[in-house]
């Protein structure tokens, strides 16, 4: 069987920075066990899935271990390679809309607002330095004070392959940003995400609250690195960026 394969570098206006996402158009859905051999294969943070459903489509994301509930740089991968002006996608985060202007996708996403939670010792030992704040939402959440701390981790990730989260964020406030980011995913293949729109969900709200307002503009400072404009809207957030594809070809399974 031969397959439409795209790849795009998301959160990126050039190619070789941003996340690289993989996007498989399909008429129907493999069984899970292909869609996750693909996605080992691609061995890229995510490899998204998507089949037309009328004036829509469903939408699936899966890292090379795990399929996830949701993924921002896949989705607008997703939206890139379908072309219109607006997209909405069912998935398992309920409906996604993205909207493209130029070159820049907004993706309205829900708000995933982190709570307070206990000292953990083992965890901030194993992502290091040391956090004035630990939260946690779908992921953990490390508040440092200064982006020269975040951007000095060397996390275990061994150590991190048993936390009982999906993820680590760790974040502080940035130098040429309202704040800055890294993502640590090792237990779900993902060892450290270039830029993750789903950690934006739970960043957003966070620091819209911190900082007393509702406009954010963020970088993901990763190896790659990547940068994202932000708006809290109460139950949602706004996630806009651009992307730049990279390759177009075809898969045989």
């Amino acid at each position: 069987m031969k397959l439409p394969m795209y790849q795009v570098d998301a959160f990126s206006s050039k190619v070789f920075a941003g996340n690289p996402a993989a996007v498989c158009p399909l008429e129907q859905w493999l069984d899970d066990a292909t869609l996750q051999a693909i996605a080992a294969e691609n061995n890229l943070a995510e490899t998204a899935f998507y089949v037309p459903d009328g004036d829509r489509f469903h939408l699936r994301w899966f890292t090379p271990a795990v399929e996830v509930d949701l993924c921002g740089h896949a989705t607008l991968a997703s939206a890139l390679v379908v072309d219109r002006p607006e997209v909405r996608f069912t998935t398992k985060s309920g409906e996604l809309i993205v909207t493209r202007e130029g070159d820049l996708f907004t993706m309205d996403f829900p708000s995933r607002k982190p709570a307070p939670y206990a000292k953990d010792p083992a965890l901030i030992k194993a992502v290091g330095g040391q956090p004035v704040q630990l939260l946690a939402a779908r992921d953990y959440l490390l508040v440092y004070e200064t982006e020269e701390e975040v951007l000095a981790l060397k996390p275990d990730m061994e150590a991190l392959m048993g936390i009982d989260r999906f993820a680590v964020i760790v974040t502080a406030p940035g130098s040429k940003s309202d704040f800055v980011s890294r993502f640590f995913a090792p237990a779900k293949g993902v060892p450290e995400d270039p830029v993750t729109g789903s950690a934006h969900c739970t960043l957003t709200p966070y620091w819209a609250e911190r900082l007393g307002k509702t406009s954010l503009h963020a970088f993901q400072v990763s190896k790659r690195g990547g940068e994202l404009w932000l708006e809290q809207k109460g139950e949602r957030v706004s996630i806009s960026g651009n992307g730049t594809l990279y390759l177009e070809g075809a898969i045989y399974v």
